[in-house]
């Protein structure tokens, strides 16, 4: 498998027409139902285990969870016609200190749809002025409209996607190995 790019190495081109914004939109809500699909049949042991110090599958939808005030923030800031949309914390210090593997899964699932769901309200009744509107990235340091947004809003979403089937994948080998090895050892 082709090994994944990260999320701060990415450039992005900030142009999406703007006949796309309803299926972007599609997209964004379209994320809590791939998230839980991806996350049903985990078990928990595999749902809560770390690998090579990043965070485990339930951290990463944890982390979809976090973000959300950010981007509802953002949306704010082009509605006041803000020049520069608010920074994000690039330490990611909220899921950090969050201790998602505590939480119950479907409690991060459950908020997680309810958050994205009232976002996704939000810019389907957003008017035309504010959806036009440019605001800078603060750290891409280029101008953002709001469909530009909801764009990196989605690969932001998609990239955790893939890390958690990644996750899956990599561990569920982990754990047959042990397996295979504990039933070896008994022969």
């Amino acid at each position: 498998m082709t090994e994944r790019m990260k999320w701060f190495d990415r450039a992005f081109s900030l142009n999406i027409p703007d006949w796309m914004y309803a299926n972007v939109l599609e997209r964004l809500r379209g994320t809590p139902a791939r998230l839980e699909d991806r996350m049903k049949e985990v078990s928990k042991e595999l749902l809560i285990r770390r690998y090579n110090d990043g965070w485990s599958i339930q951290e990463n939808a944890g982390h979809l969870l976090d973000l959300e005030p950010l981007w509802a923030g953002r949306l704010d800031d082009f509605i006041a016609g803000e020049e520069k949309l608010r920074p994000a914390d690039l330490t990611n210090r909220k899921t950090h200190e969050a201790d998602h593997n505590l939480s119950p899964v479907e409690a991060i699932l459950r908020q997680f749809r309810e958050a994205r769901f009232e976002f996704a309200g939000r810019l389907e009744n957003l008017d035309e002025d504010a959806r036009l509107r440019s605001c800078l990235h603060p750290r891409l340091n280029a101008p953002m409209r709001v469909i530009d947004m909801m764009f990196f809003i989605a690969e932001h979403d998609d990239h955790h996607l893939a890390r958690i089937s990644e996750l899956y994948r990599i561990l569920s080998a982990e754990s047959e190995r042990a397996v295979d090895i504990r039933k070896s050892s008994f022969k």
